[in-house]
Parts: structure tokens; C-alpha cells; sequence
């Protein structure tokens, strides 16, 4: 009776929170500029689109750089509603990625509810929502958010299972066929979470062993892997949608983690703890030490708290083995992928977006903890109750006003115990991604107008030195620019704020600013000799 209170107002708040970050998506999902591989995802799509198209004539994406060794649904997707949609190709991709970033909340949310009850879902819906390197990189992250939703959506069909197990129903198979293609048909990282699920379900299979004996638990685990069945064929046909060249050739899949498994591009430096660091030796204590810097101080604190908790329900005897299972496989989903990545040292770079696929699963960690908390003061009376919710929703409010504060460049957050951005600047990369260039190329615009300038070449158009991604400054400048990498005369340079390009004295035409940080800079080169502007090559 004393519970009810607060199971009813956890789901209210649930889908309050949902609807917020909806309309806050809606009205800011414009704000957001290009990413540095957002022009060649882009053309990605549409090559996968006349791919469909032509009936498998054209084939250009089966070779197109890179990238047919990803999956290519994102990419896809957002060139066919860009068909439709009255906003540009660029302003699509940001409003598609924000819908998947919303799956991935409700994915998340389902998740923790059916493992923890209502106020653990509302209370991991909390966390991930107000997460900076979540909630960022879902508006502009065209590889590593739909991986993520992908693996949430997976998790969540593999709790429900584990609920029914030995025999799983269709909805379960369904959502677990969708979960595991759709994250192949992201990228191939998705096998990472193989043995997450395998030790989950050995574990169930395990202490079945042993209280009916081996040969009932062996075919009760025979039976739920042939209901299963359907859904891996299910997922087979929708890797093959998204990610057409995986299916090609049988062995195409294993070709494509052979080929990320060893670094494929010529190793550059990237700022970390201060120092130029080869991205192929960064630390082994890398990723623990970035999550520790950026992930919000009351995500950490729950989500460390829910760890310990899930542990010791892993050994608690009186916990059904189901759930056991459940919380073995979202405690590995979290600490098993930053195991490997410390013992086999890949290489490392762009801060954490390889890595945001944990940060659901810890989310869910984290709820777990902030329901226990709950539950816990309830049992004093509901005025330690609130007042337990009212502390949560102070620490939720903390890296919601740092969103706000940098918005768009959430994903560049570092939590105020680490200093904020200030004091990363000089230390860490920030907008690796070149989102500023957004801003920075309408600073110039409107420049230029208010100025009423007149472009001195003969074919009317600008020209700008960039520091940064190009084809990003070049779209986002628009016709009336030309843009240059150091390769001739220059009337403007545009660069970011990061280490590798070069403070200039020329006169600044503007700066685009968030907490004291200079997230890039334009200047005013007319009449003046084009200046070096790189201090070393960027990524």
C-alpha cells in the first residue's frame, strides 16, 4: 500500500520526461551542425537508397570508401524521409538521429522497470535523458547512438526472455529479432555483447542444472534456443536490410571484424591528460578515467551503487535465476566491453562516442540504485521519500543546466567535479567533431552582410581557409564560399577552438563561445598573406 504512491507517480514522471525531451528535440534539433563524417554518411545513403532503387544495379555502396563494411540503416533511413520532410538533407539526419535517441530512452526505461519496478525505470529515464554524452551525441552520431539503441532494444528483448524462459513468446522473439539485427546492421561492434548474453543465459542454464539436473536443464535450454530461432532469422533479414554488402558472402560479417580489428588508418595524435598522445597508445585506464570526467556525478554514484547492488543479488539464492541472469548480463553489458578494450589496447579516440553503447546499460545500473534508494526511505514515511526524490531531481538538474549552458555542444560536457569544459580545454578534446562550424559559417554570413562586402575574385565567391573538417565548413558556409586547406590565397579563415589549429593574430571577425571555452574562431585575412593555420595535421 505504502509502494503505490510512488509506482504511479514514477510512470508519470516517466512519460513526462519523455515528452520534454521530445519537445526540447523538436524545437533545437536545427541547432545542431554537421559532424565531421556526416557528409560522407550522408552520401553513404543515398547510394544504399539507389542501391534498393535500381534493383541492385547500381552498386556504388557496396565499395563506396569505407563505410559498406558498416551498417548503413541511419544513413539510409534519413535520406528517405530527407525525400519527404520539409527541411534540408543535414537538418533530417539531426531530427532522424533524435528519434532514435528517443527508442533508445524508452528502450532503456522498459528495461529498468521490468528489472527494478517503476521508480528504477523512471529514475534510469532520469539519468539517461539528462546524460550530456548521450542525449549529444543522438542528435549528430550516425554510427555509435543507433548501435546503442540497437543493444538496448536487444538487452531489453533478452530480459524479457529470460522472464519467460524456457519459451519466450512472439512479441519477445520479434523484439529480440529486431534488437540483434538492427545492431548488426549498425556495426559489427555488436558482437562484443555475444558472451554478455551467453553468460546470462549460462547462468540460468547453470543453476537450472543443478536443481533439476543436467540433462532437463540442457533441454529446457535447447527449447528456449529453438524459439528463439525465428528471431535470428528475423535479425538475419534485417542486417541484410540495413547493412546489404553483410550478406553478400557468408564470411562478409567476419571480413568486416577482421578488418576493424586492426586500426586501418595512419595514426594520429589526440590531446589527453594535457599531453599528444598517439591514438594507438593511449592508456589502458582511458575509458574509466573519461567516464569518470563526463559522465554526470549522480549517474556515476547510482550506477556504481546499482553495480554493487546487481552484485549482490547475483548471489543471493532467493533472487529468481531469471533475474539473476538479467542483472549478470546488464553488469557485463557495462564493465565486460572496458575490460577488453583495456586488455586488448585498440585504438582510442574522439573521447568516448566509440564507447556510448555502455551508457544505456549503466543508466539502467543507476536506476536500479536510485529504486532501491526510494524504496528504502518509503520505509521511513513518505517524507523521507520526497525528500530522497528531491535530492535525485537536484543532481538530475546539475548536467541539465550544463546542457543548456553549452547547447548544441552538449556531447562536449565534462561534469563540474572534473572542472567543466574551462578547465578540460587545455586537456582533452572537445568538439572533436566540428559541430561549431555551424555557428561560426552563420557568424561569417552575417558578417559579410552587415558589412556589405564585396568578394574580390572574379567568380564571386569568398574564399576561406578552414582548420577543421571541410566539406562540413563547406556546407555549412553555403554557395558563396570557397573553401581551401591551406592551399592558396585566402580571404577568411574559419578553424576550431581544438589544439591543432593555430592561433592567429589577424583581426577576429567572431567567436563562438560556451563557459569561457573558444569553440572556434573566424578571421579577417583580406589583404593580408595566408598564414599557416595548422600546428599538425588534424584526425
Amino acid at each position: 500500500m505504502a509502494t503505490w504512491p510512488v509506482a504511479k507517480a514514477a510512470d508519470r514522471v516517466a512519460i513526462l520526461i519523455l515528452l520534454v525531451v521530445t519537445l526540447v528535440a523538436a524545437f533545437t534539433f536545427r541547432d545542431f551542425g554537421l559532424g565531421w563524417d556526416d557528409y560522407t554518411h550522408s552520401q553513404y545513403g543515398d547510394l544504399l537508397v539507389d542501391l534498393y532503387r535500381s534493383g541492385f544495379a547500381d552498386q556504388d555502396a557496396l565499395s563506396f570508401v569505407n563505410l559498406y563494411k558498416y551498417g548503413g540503416g541511419f544513413d539510409m533511413a534519413a535520406a528517405l524521409a530527407a525525400k519527404i520532410l520539409p527541411f534540408d538533407l543535414f537538418e533530417t539526419r539531426r531530427l532522424v538521429g533524435a528519434l532514435v535517441g528517443i527508442v533508445g530512452l524508452i528502450a532503456a526505461w522498459r528495461l529498468a522497470r521490468r528489472l527494478g519496478g517503476p521508480a528504477a525505470g523512471a529514475g534510469t529515464l532520469a539519468l539517461l535523458a539528462a546524460c550530456p554524452l548521450y542525449f549529444g551525441h543522438m542528435f549528430m552520431n550516425p554510427k555509435d547512438i543507433p548501435l546503442a539503441v540497437a543493444l538496448a532494444v536487444l538487452l531489453l528483448a533478452m530480459a524479457r526472455a529470460f522472464e519467460e524462459y524456457p519459451s519466450p513468446n512472439a512479441r519477445t522473439v520479434a523484439l529480440f529479432g529486431v534488437g540483434l539485427g538492427a545492431a548488426f546492421g549498425s556495426r559489427v561492434l555488436a558482437g562484443v555483447d555475444a558472451p554478455v548474453i551467453g553468460a546470462g543465459l549460462l547462468l540460468i542454464a547453470g543453476v537450472e542444472a543443478s536443481r533439476l539436473g543436467w540433462r532437463d536443464a540442457f533441454a529446457r535450454l535447447v527449447q528456449f534456443l529453438w524459439t528463439l530461432l525465428p528471431g535470428f532469422v528475423l535479425a538475419y533479414l534485417i542486417m541484410g536490410l540495413l547493412w546489404p554488402w553483410s550478406v553478400l558472402e557468408p564470411l562478409n560479417p567476419f571480413r568486416a571484424v577482421e578488418y576493424f580489428d586492426t586500426f586501418f588508418e595512419k595514426p594520429w595524435e589526440e590531446l589527453y591528460e594535457g599531453r599528444l598522445i598517439p591514438v594507438n597508445q593511449m592508456p589502458s585506464g582511458y575509458l574509466f578515467h573519461l567516464f569518470a570526467l563526463k559522465l554526470p556525478e549522480l549517474m556515476l554514484a547510482l550506477g556504481l551503487g546499482g553495480s554493487v547492488l546487481a552484485l549482490i543479488a547475483l548471489v543471493a539464492r532467493s533472487q529468481p535465476v531469471t533475474r539473476r541472469g538479467s542483472l549478470l548480463m546488464m553488469m557485463l553489458a557495462v564493465y565486460f566491453p572496458i575490460a577488453l578494450a583495456m586488455i586488448t589496447r585498440p585504438a582510442l579516440y574522439n573521447g568516448l562516442r566509440h564507447f556510448v553503447f555502455v551508457v544505456p546499460p549503466f543508466a539502467v545500473l543507476g536506476g536500479l540504485g536510485a529504486g532501491w534508494l526510494i524504496a528504502r526511505a518509503q520505509r521511513h514515511g513518505r517524507v523521507a521519500a520526497a525528500a530522497v526524490m528531491a535530492l535525485f531531481a537536484a543532481g538530475i538538474v546539475t548536467p541539465v543546466v550544463g546542457m543548456a549552458r553549452l547547447h548544441p555542444y552538449e556531447y562536449s560536457y565534462f561534469n563540474p567535479a572534473s572542472g567543466g569544459v574551462h578547465a578540460a580545454q587545455s586537456r582533452y578534446m572537445l568538439d572533436y567533431w566540428g559541430l561549431a562550424f555551424k555557428q561560426a559559417a552563420a557568424t561569417l554570413n552575417a558578417f559579410v552582410d552587415e558589412k556589405h562586402l564585396q568578394p574580390p575574385n572574379n567568380d564571386g565567391r569568398w574564399v576561406v581557409a578552414i582548420c577543421g573538417p571541410e566539406a562540413v565548413a563547406r556546407v555549412e558556409l553555403g554557395p558563396r564560399f570557397e573553401t581551401t586547406f591551406n592551399r592558396k590565397q585566402a580571404d577568411f579563415v574559419m578553424g576550431l577552438g581544438t589544439f591543432y589549429c593555430r592561433h592567429l593574430t589577424e583581426p577576429v571577425v567572431g567567436e563562438i563561445v560556451r563557459e569561457g571555452v573558444v569553440y572556434a574562431r573566424i578571421y579577417d585575412l583580406r589583404g593580408r598573406p595566408t598564414p599557416d593555420i595548422l600546428t599538425q595535421p588534424p584526425p
